[in-house]
């Protein structure tokens, strides 16, 4: 039911650290959030199988209005479904939205495919999508997360 998005990105970094960014809290307060309007806060976190975590994307500007939770905010609830170290992560989202075009829970599983030393293929698939999320708007927000994943990931280990 519902629509798949998929996107996918070359990151130089090894399948053990983008796994390690994908089941890290600071890590994706940092860069799944879009860069640039918008800032991620987890307010739970259980990083197992079963577990999951609950986050707050806020705006950053207030007059655009476009939130599912409210004018300012996404609220999601993401349950960890399956972790595979160093392969895969599969999640399951599901959106505090009064609006039912919202509704449902969508799936996103990150698959990590070593591509040489120290580079990973990444795709994330997001199956499930609920139709008020604008096709156009999610495969911009997937390759934004995947760009700002590579970069944290890329970052930390030039930093590290």
């Amino acid at each position: 039911m519902g629509r798949t998005d998929r996107a996918g990105r070359m990151i130089a970094a090894s399948r053990a650290t983008v796994y390690g960014a994908l089941l890290d809290r600071e890590a994706l307060e940092t860069w799944l959030p879009p860069p640039g309007g918008m800032r991620g806060r987890i307010e739970r976190w259980d990083p197992r199988p079963g577990g999951g975590f609950r986050m707050t994307l806020t705006y950053l500007d207030p007059a655009a209005g476009r939130g599912k939770t409210s004018a300012t905010e996404d609220v999601v609830d993401i349950g960890f479904a399956e972790l595979v170290p160093p392969v895969r992560v599969v999640q399951q989202a599901v959106f505090e939205a009064d609006d039912p075009s919202y509704a449902g829970t969508m799936t996103m599983t990150w698959q990590l495919a070593a591509a040489g030393a120290d580079r990973t293929e990444v795709t994330v698939t997001a199956t499930g999508v609920p139709p008020g999320i604008d096709p156009a708007a999610h495969e911009t927000g997937l390759a934004s997360s995947l760009a700002n994943l590579a970069s944290y990931v890329e970052d930390a280990g030039r930093h590290g």
